[in-house]
């Protein structure tokens, strides 16, 4: 055999050695799970001339056998079918595989959209939630480094309960 086809045979060998080895790792090919992600609490935090500030509070529950390593998060808040609020946190989480974690964040609504979207609400019992948003996770090789979730619910002025 000469020095050409040893070298090819090599590299044939190194490869096939490389896709053994990456098949094992837990990220090749694995999908992740969308993590369930629910409203766990709003509070309203100011009330400014133009701007209105909520806290939320996001828990995340992770189906998946590896921890999410979440690095940031996006959310949009809709009330019946109006969007309330828009939010971005960079809080840093580990959600440990098979596990759950809570993230709080501060929403942002103007004024003058909340107060045009509220106008119908006032004779109602119930709100109807829906939370929409991306979690960004630190991606491994293979992994996503962005996760959508959907959430929706309904509250009152009593609390918070969810529908799906």
């Amino acid at each position: 055999m000469d020095s050409s086809a040893r070298r090819n045979l090599l590299i044939s060998i190194c490869i096939v050695i490389q896709l053994a080895v990456f098949s094992g790792c837990a990220g090749l090919g694995k999908r992740l799970e969308t993590p369930k992600v629910n409203l766990v609490d709003i509070r309203v935090l100011e009330v400014k001339a133009l701007e209105s500030v909520f806290q939320i509070e996001i828990r995340v529950l992770n189906p998946n056998d590896v921890p999410l390593e979440i690095k940031g998060i996006n959310c949009d808040l809709e009330v019946n079918h109006f969007t309330l609020a828009s939010g971005v946190s960079d809080a840093k989480r580990t959600i440990p595989a098979y596990g759950t974690g809570t993230i709080p964040m501060k929403v942002y609504s103007s004024v003058i959209d909340m107060l045009r979207g509220m106008l119908g609400l006032r004779d109602q019992k119930k709100l109807h939630y829906r939370l929409k948003g991306k979690l960004r996770v630190e991606g491994g090789f293979m992994m996503p480094s962005v996760i959508p979730f959907e959430s929706k619910g309904e509250f009152s002025f009593k609390g918070l309960s969810e529908t799906g």
